[in-house]
């Protein structure tokens, strides 16, 4: 166990070190998270001339909240593993003692460290936009938080990697993520907190796996009412269906696999 969490801290330092050489690209890929920022104006404004379920404030917060949930959520290994497959990297990784799923997950934990100072500049920078917003959310919700942030992380870490072994059998397989990013967008409550839908669709969203990206932590952070528990078993699931999904494309996608030196 103990040379687990050697190894472990080894290839989390290495991409560490890696992602530093980019602090620049990863500033700009922090300020490219900023359209929920935006979206807060646009319904802050909006719900000053119309009735909707949240006030200003609490769109306000909301979106500040979906702003830091897509910050740590930021998810790319589809395109890093559809490169390894067709230019023949990949034949590399699989030479390697450990499964290549597992360099991905480093780089994208070390990304997420990298990213934090730029987060909580983003951070000071709203609070002094809008000091009303200003409030200290209780430690029972931070937690929750926490838990929500990171399993919308991994569960979506999950599917994007599921996708990526179609690059075993085409060289675009990350049109099958842009197909889903259309999804993600108008039914995770990042346009738009789900609080405003009809009650029936609001009702079956909550089945997809799709509101436990952005609106189930969001809403965990700003109080708004959702069931924890039952959240977190529901895209525990969708989770559970992905990884295996994605085992078993891998097994064939291997045996499909004629890269370089394959």
């Amino acid at each position: 166990m103990k040379l687990l969490f050697k190894k472990a801290f080894v290839l989390l330092m290495t991409h560490y070190a890696h992602m530093l050489e980019y602090r620049a690209e990863i500033f700009l890929w922090a300020l490219s998270g900023c359209l929920p920022l935006i979206l807060m104006g646009v319904w802050i404004e909006a719900s000053q001339s119309g009735d909707f379920a949240l006030d200003s404030l609490q769109f306000a917060r909301y979106f500040f909240a979906v702003f830091l949930v897509r910050q740590l959520t930021t998810v790319w290994v589809i395109w890093d593993f559809e490169r390894e497959v067709v230019e023949g990297h990949l034949s590399f990784r699989l030479l390697q003692p450990i499964d290549p799923v597992w360099h991905h997950v480093a780089r994208h934990i070390s990304e997420k460290f990298t990213r934090l100072p730029m987060i909580l500049l983003f951070i000071l920078l709203f609070f002094w936009l809008y000091p009303k917003a200003i409030w200290i959310p209780n430690v029972i919700n931070l937690f929750y938080f926490a838990v929500a942030v990171i399993l919308a992380f991994s569960v979506r870490f999950i599917v994007q990697y599921t996708f990526s072994m179609f690059s075993f059998w085409t060289e675009r397989a990350n049109a099958i993520e842009q197909f889903w990013f259309l999804f993600y967008i108008f039914l995770s409550g990042m346009i738009a907190p789900l609080d405003v839908f009809p009650p029936l669709v609001r009702e079956i969203l909550f089945w997809t796996p799709f509101p436990y990206f952005v609106y189930f932590p969001a809403a965990l952070l700003t109080d708004l009412p959702v069931n924890f528990i039952e959240g977190s078993l529901i895209i525990i699931g969708w989770g559970v269906i992905f990884f295996f999904v994605n085992r078993w494309l891998w097994r064939r996608g291997l045996k499909h696999y004629s890269g370089m030196g394959a």
